[in-house]
């Protein structure tokens, strides 16, 4: 997935073929914002003023906006599964939550 991250929010990039230009949304949350672009620079411009107009939107009609992520995560995992991930945290002298974070970061390339 493309995405680019403004204030906290994250937004899905694709190109759409049919309209000739770059088109985003937000995603993470259940309200609807998106935002296109004919380049790079225009199409961050328009995200960052997506992002911005949703937060004055939210602040104007007194509605909290949504926020993408808590920072808290819950998996339900196979017992083996499990157990291999507390060997191989403990055999790096790291908590499991850690050991975690630094398997996500390698994934997903932050």
């Amino acid at each position: 997935m493309n995405a680019m991250n403004y204030r906290g929010y994250a937004a899905k990039i694709e190109y759409s073929d049919e309209d000739e230009c770059f088109v985003g949304h937000i995603v993470g949350i259940q309200d609807i914002v998106g935002f296109h672009g004919d380049s790079v620079q225009a199409l961050r411009s328009a995200f960052t003023e997506a992002v911005d107009d949703y937060l004055e939107t939210c602040r104007l009609v007194k509605k909290p906006p949504e926020q993408p992520f808590s920072g808290h995560l819950t998996l339900e995992i196979p017992p083996e599964v499990h157990a291999a991930i507390v060997t191989a945290a403990q055999s790096q002298g790291k908590s499991i939550n850690q050991w975690a974070v630094d398997a996500f970061l390698r994934e997903t390339r932050i």
